[in-house]
């Protein structure tokens, strides 16, 4: 009897201790979700402004460039930092891509200040553009996957999982 009750004790404590370690990984993993949820909102409203304080520059203003640059600098350092979260496994294909985004908004912010720091060169700026552009087109693959949708575009290769091996991050 004595054996029998501590047999139905140890499986009772093994099932507890394995259902809190289930649940807790669970909400591990949540916490995980909404925390680089709310980083990449907040980094995609960074974007947001960005653009449009860019676009309000006024090109003929003597000031243009230094507001130009000003903002670029912001902006690249809004991309390292999004680089830096702590991507959730369930998202862990984009990591690699966040880091690429940042390196080459690290490289776009690099030749506009050479484009505009003193002397104007237009090579730079092209340069400037292409890179700035490859960082955009990054943050936008990484959108699309952040919602669900499957990333199209140049250059993208899409591989897929099975049905409920993936989640996506949505409104809770």
């Amino acid at each position: 009897m004595f054996l029998k009750s501590c047999k139905r004790y140890s499986a009772l404590m093994i099932s507890v201790l394995l259902m809190c370690m289930l649940f807790g990984c669970g909400k591990k993993s949540s916490e995980e979700l909404s925390a680089y949820k709310e980083n990449m909102t907040d980094f995609y409203n960074k974007l947001s402004y960005y653009n449009t304080e860019i676009n309000t520059i006024d090109p003929e203003a003597e000031d243009a460039p230094a507001q130009l640059l000003l903002l670029m600098d912001q902006m690249n350092e809004a991309y390292k930092q999004m680089a830096e979260y702590k991507v959730p496994e369930e998202f862990e294909s984009i990591a690699d891509i966040s880091r690429e985004a940042a390196e080459y908004m690290q490289s776009a912010n690099e030749y506009y200040h050479l484009a505009y720091d003193g002397e104007f060169n237009e090579d730079n700026e092209d340069l400037a553009r292409q890179y700035y552009e490859r960082a955009n087109s990054r943050v936008k693959v990484m959108l699309q996957v952040l919602h669900g949708e499957i990333p199209e575009g140049d250059n993208v290769i899409v591989t897929t999982q099975e049905a409920g091996q993936f989640s996506t991050i949505g409104d809770d």
